[in-house]
C-alpha cells in the first residue's frame, strides 16, 4: 500500500504590483491506495494548485510532500520513481495530448522512459491499455489527437497515466471540459480501474454531486485553506461549515444530475455508452 501525505503545505505567489498572493494556507491531507478522496472547491480556491504541487509542476513555499514516508526528493532516480507512482490526469484532454503524435506515441512514451515492460512487448501493452480503458486499440492507435472526440481523448490521457503503473491518480475536473452525454462513462471508467488496479484517486471538482457519487471522503477548500472534511455523505447530508452549506445549496439536486448524466444518483451506471464517442 502507497500513502502520499501533504503535510501543512503552504503556496505564495509573487504578483507584480500587488505583493503576494496566499493559494495555499497549511493544507494537510493523507492519500492512501484503495482510496477516493475527493477536494471540492470554487475556482480559485487552490484545488490546482494542490494538483501541480502534487505533479512538481509547482514548488510549495513551505511544508513537505513525503510518498511512503520519505520527503519528495528534487532530483535524481528517486524523484523518477515518485513520478512514476504519482500520475496525473489533467482537465484538458485536447490540450495535454500533443497533436503532432499519434494515439499510439502518447501511452507508449511512458512504458519507455519508465522501461514498464521489455521493448519487444511494448505493442501489446499499449493496446492492452488502450482496451482497459475502453477503446477499440485498432481503431484509434494511429489516429491523432484531433480525430478523436473529447471523450476518446480523455480515455486516451487516462490510459497514459497508466501506463507507468501508479499507485496514485490526480484527477483534476476530469470531465468538466466533457460533453454532459459521455461525463459518467468516463467517471464510472475512472472509479472501476481505481477498484481494479487498488489506485489511491485525488478526484479535484467543484461538483458536490460527482464528488460524493465517486468518493469516500471529501474535503471542501476555501480561499486556500480547508475548512471541511470528512466521509463524503457526511459532508454532503450534514455540513458544519458555512461554506459547504453554501457549495450543497448551489449545487443541482443530485437525482436531476444524475438523470441527466444517465444513471440515477444512487446506483453509478456500469454502462460503457460513449467509450467510443
Amino acid at each position: 500500500m502507497s500513502v502520499l501525505e501533504f503535510r501543512n503545505v503552504t503556496k505564495r505567489y509573487h504578483v507584480r504590483g500587488s505583493g503576494e498572493f496566499l493559494a495555499l494556507n497549511d493544507v494537510s491531507f493523507t492519500l492512501r491506495s484503495g482510496q477516493t478522496i475527493a477536494l471540492v472547491g470554487q475556482s480559485g480556491s487552490g484545488k490546482s494548485t494542490i494538483a501541480k504541487i502534487l505533479t512538481q509542476l509547482e514548488t510549495p513555499t513551505s511544508g513537505q510532500i513525503l510518498l511512503d514516508g520519505v520527503p519528495i526528493p528534487r532530483s535524481g532516480r528517486a524523484l523518477r520513481r515518485y513520478r512514476q507512482a504519482v500520475r496525473m490526469v489533467f482537465q484538458d484532454p485536447f490540450a495535454s495530448l500533443n497533436p503532432a503524435h499519434t494515439i499510439r506515441y502518447h501511452v507508449e512514451r511512458p512504458l519507455r522512459l519508465d522501461k514498464v515492460v521489455p521493448r519487444d512487448e511494448v505493442e501489446t501493452e499499449v493496446r492492452r491499455l488502450l482496451e482497459r480503458v475502453r477503446l477499440d486499440a485498432d481503431a484509434v492507435i494511429d489516429r491523432r489527437p484531433h480525430e478523436l472526440s473529447g471523450g476518446q481523448r480523455q480515455r486516451v490521457a487516462i490510459a497514459r497515466a497508466l501506463a507507468s503503473r501508479p499507485a496514485l491518480l490526480i484527477a483534476d475536473e476530469p470531465v468538466s471540459m466533457l460533453d454532459v452525454s459521455i461525463r459518467l462513462g468516463v467517471l464510472n471508467l475512472l472509479a472501476d480501474l481505481q477498484r481494479e488496479s487498488n489506485l489511491g484517486v485525488l478526484y479535484i471538482t467543484h461538483d458536490l454531486a460527482t464528488a460524493r457519487h465517486f468518493s469516500d471522503e471529501l474535503m471542501v477548500l476555501h480561499h486556500g485553506v480547508v475548512v471541511e472534511r470528512g466521509p463524503a455523505d457526511d459532508v454532503i447530508l450534514d455540513p458544519q461549515h458555512e461554506y459547504t452549506r453554501t457549495l450543497r445549496d448551489a449545487s443541482p439536486d443530485p437525482d436531476k444530475h444524475f438523470a441527466a448524466l444517465g444513471a440515477p444518483a444512487s446506483t453509478p451506471s456500469t454502462s460503457t455508452e460513449g467509450a467510443r464517442s
